[in-house]
């Protein structure tokens, strides 16, 4: 059948938005960075074409896939220089189909840089636009804060995930970042959603992180994550050797767990 009908030219789907999940916990130490560098890589194993920007100025995703002499122009120079190709500060990651938006301690002075401005909280947002028909998956590593880079990730987001470490000041802070959500949805970015709450740093053995775990789900119900991630040397030995846990350890719990904490991800989006 021709492509014209009656004169008129059939046009073509629009290529689906990017999905932009934000991985977000004012507390530290919670997983988040071990989330975003496995989960992507994943998304990238899925055949997706995935963005890691790392937005926490201690740079951990970044260092886990670059050595910082290789980061010249960084998520800094991303936010502050609206007339920086973004093409120049993006880098290959050594996972196929994953690319890096790196960070570098220099992001620790975007607030007071943007302090005033009246696009401060939608800088992200206006300049991952035009990313938007790049990437299927952009992964965003934030800092332990609620400050002004964290509502930057989440008024870019359509998605946040929460780490929530299985020990027993887990819900401590928990109020505060739902509010920050709330507020965010009532306003800047009402398509925000709650991808999924993600118990990390379990330790299955412990009837603390039982009861840990009971907890969250009796708080967060059917948004906690089937997928639970455990405590494991590996997922913590992958950064320092510049790999994901899917080719440092394949056949270890980690990979196994991030491998199906992905296949939730999709399922849900």
């Amino acid at each position: 059948m021709s492509a014209h009908t009656n004169g008129i030219k059939r046009q073509s789907a629009p290529k689906p938005q990017a999905q932009i999940i934000a991985i977000a916990n004012q507390k530290g130490g919670v997983g988040k960075t071990t989330t975003a560098i496995n989960l992507a890589a994943a998304l990238a194993g899925k055949g997706k074409k995935v963005l890691l920007l790392d937005l926490d100025p201690q740079a951990n995703s970044t260092l886990s896939y670059l050595v910082m002499n290789e980061v010249d122009l960084s998520a800094y120079d991303f936010l502050t220089d609206l007339t920086l190709p973004v093409q120049r500060v993006i880098q290959p990651s050594p996972v196929p189909g994953l690319d890096l938006l790196p960070a570098r301690i220099s992001l620790a002075k975007f607030e007071s840089r943007l302090v005033g401005e009246f696009d401060a909280p939608f800088r992200l947002k206006d300049r991952l636009d035009s990313l938007s028909e790049t990437y299927d998956f952009i992964v965003v590593d934030t800092p332990p804060t609620l400050g002004l880079i964290t509502v930057n990730a989440l008024v870019a987001s359509t998605y946040v995930i929460i780490p929530i470490q299985s020990s027993y000041f887990a819900l401590e802070g928990t109020d505060d970042l739902l509010e920050t959500v709330e507020k965010i949805k009532a306003r800047p970015n009402p398509n925000l959603q709650i991808l999924g709450v993600l118990v990390t740093l379990h330790d299955r053995r412990t009837t603390l992180s039982r009861d840990i775990h009971q907890q969250i789900t009796r708080v967060f119900g059917e948004r906690v994550f089937d997928t639970v991630i455990t405590k494991s040397v590996r997922l913590e030995e992958s950064p320092a050797y510049r790999e994901s846990i899917f080719t440092y350890a394949p056949g270890s719990t980690g990979a196994n767990e991030y491998s199906t904490l992905c296949e939730e991800v999709l399922r849900r989006v």
